[in-house]
């Protein structure tokens, strides 16, 4: 990854260091060195995602899964969708959504623990009205630090949706949503990835800073707005993934990207397939134990 990360795309815990005893680094350190300890690691990744990163961890710890992305190989194994949400989901959203025309809804959702300051907010409010595009925006209650007064900003503005939260993956499968505003946690980036959905990424914290860069300089499917909160920013940023040229070509690779995690769900595809390793690794583990449970009595 040294090819492509700068130091401000580590994760929070490298940026906040300020010398090498620093306790937070040789705690992750160690965690990381404890893992090699254990009987395999499973990765809610894939090649399609991550090849040369996964090549990398194999040379060092073989007995690795790449079974990720777990939600796409769940719907690809049952046929179905499962949520795995723990807030309530709003619905109306999709009704919303059906009225709108193709790929002209930005989503915006900075996930279920990032807060914003009042400022923020502000800057991103006005950086999405000044973009002229449709948004559909979840704002939880708890969103806004101090609380906002987001519900009236709304009532003369008919380009927008506020939700306090979405059924995510079907938002993000809509065919009236164009673009993602996301904080980058990796569900939601691997969410996106996988419904072929150009992203513009807002990373707070911890893996969120790796993603948001892996997105935006590696897959190509995005860009990275990690450090800046500024209402011409955001709206620049709309605008080039929603408009013209350039959002058409994030669109074509996005849509790439999405067929190529589709394979490695499916039927032998290299999710499956390490998901098919995982379960005979996980029934043999098993038999030993009642064989020497047997032996043992």
């Amino acid at each position: 990854m040294e090819g492509f990360l700068r130091r401000r795309d580590l994760p929070s815990i490298c940026r906040q260091a300020t010398k090498a005893e620093d306790e937070m680094l040789h705690l992750f350190a160690n965690i990381s060195t404890s893992a090699t300890q254990s009987k395999g690691l499973i990765l809610n990744t894939s090649n399609s995602l991550e090849a040369p990163i996964i090549s990398q961890i194999r040379s060092l710890f073989p007995t690795t899964y790449a079974v990720g992305p777990l939600h796409a190989l769940v719907e690809s194994i049952t046929s179905s969708s499962v949520s795995a949400s723990l807030l309530s989901e709003d619905r109306s959203a999709l009704i919303w959504l059906d009225a709108q025309p193709d790929h002209s809804v930005v989503y915006v959702s900075f996930g279920s623990l990032v807060q914003l300051t009042q400022e923020e907010f502000l800057e991103f409010w006005h950086g999405f009205v000044n973009s002229g595009h449709r948004f559909l925006w979840v704002v939880r209650p708890d969103l806004v630090a101090g609380g906002t007064s987001a519900a009236e900003m709304v009532e003369s503005e008919e380009r927008v949706r506020l939700v306090a939260w979405a059924p995510q993956e079907e938002v993000l499968r809509h065919r009236a949503v164009g673009c993602f505003i996301t904080h980058s946690g990796w569900n939601s980036t691997v969410e996106s990835a996988a419904a072929g959905v150009p992203m513009v990424c807002w990373p707070r914290a911890w893996d969120q800073l790796v993603n948001s860069r892996l997105v935006g300089e590696v897959w190509k499917v995005g860009l990275d707005m990690k450090d800046v909160c500024r209402r011409e920013i955001v709206e620049s940023m709309v605008r080039a993934v929603m408009e013209g040229k350039k959002a058409e070509e994030f669109r074509r690779v996005a849509a790439e990207m999405a067929a190529e995690i589709g394979r490695s769900v499916g039927e032998g595809g290299d999710s499956m397939f390490d998901f098919d390793r995982l379960v005979r690794d996980i029934l043999s583990l098993s038999m030993c134990a009642s064989i020497d449970a047997a032996t043992a009595s």
